[in-house]
């Protein structure tokens, strides 16, 4: 059974971080391994309370893992974790998800953070997964304008020594479908389109990396990886899109 190492914070409500990244892992027939950098009180509304682990204590984490077919590392929230990661990792396929904010807003990971990103663990990374907010946040870090088009930024990442990159559409503004675009290289792109559901969920950009990093453990290409964890979060999203219509308010007329 393959080995995966998931690397982020804890959720409480069970939406997001670990709690999904495990059971997605589990779902999928891998082995999950895990490195707590924080542990978080929040509910779907909001964050109430972050607590870090020490860059140390996180280290320990990831070198008792052990050998591991893959990694996928979340919110990471210091430049001192940012790292301590870094420097403890294995010698793995790495999915990277920048998880900057939580969905209500709250930041979760300072700027000194993200620079560390950009220095210790982008060019380790076989595969960044931002969606666009995260792409705009990254590429203005990187000193480049809010004009900037979607191409520009992502080459500006990977000359830092991102292998590839995922650019997620869910916050597109098309209505009727989902689109997203795997970056190889700067003039070679892959589209993922697929259906958009009139319902939120949690913790999505979690399930789709690991989804992603286990199938890179089991020995899958990268497009196929994609494909197969897009596969995954359609499943989940069709699922919930029916509960909703089967519990919605009905009128006669």
């Amino acid at each position: 059974m393959a080995r995966v190492l998931l690397i982020g914070g804890t959720d409480s409500s069970g939406g997001a971080g670990l709690a999904r990244d495990v059971a997605t892992a589990a779902r999928m027939g891998v082995e999950p391994c895990v490195a707590v950098t924080a542990v978080t009180a929040q509910t779907d509304a909001s964050v109430l309370d972050v607590r870090r682990m020490s860059s140390a204590l996180v280290s320990a984490q990831v070198h008792a893992a052990g050998p591991v077919d893959a990694a996928k590392i979340g919110m990471l929230g210091e430049s001192a974790i940012v790292r301590a990661v870094a420097e403890a990792l294995p010698d793995a396929p790495l999915v990277l998800d920048p998880v900057l904010s939580a969905s209500s807003g709250r930041a979760l990971l300072d700027p000194d953070g993200v620079a560390a990103l950009f220095d210790t663990l982008l060019p380790r990374t076989t595969l960044l997964t931002p969606n666009l907010p995260e792409l705009g946040i990254l590429a203005a870090c990187l000193g480049l304008s809010s004009t900037s088009d979607e191409a520009t930024r992502v080459s500006a990442l990977m000359d830092r020594g991102c292998g590839a990159v995922l650019v997620k559409g869910g916050h597109a503004e098309d209505v009727e479908s989902c689109e997203d675009r795997l970056y190889l290289s700067a003039d070679k792109v892959i589209r993922f389109t697929g259906p958009r559901f009139a319902v939120a969920l949690r913790g999505t950009g979690c399930q789709l990396a690991t989804g992603i990093a286990v199938s890179l453990a089991q020995g899958r290409r990268l497009p196929d990886a994609i494909d197969l964890a897009r596969r995954g979060l359609i499943a989940r999203f069709r699922e919930a899109a029916t509960a909703n219509a089967d519990t919605a308010p009905r009128t006669d007329g």
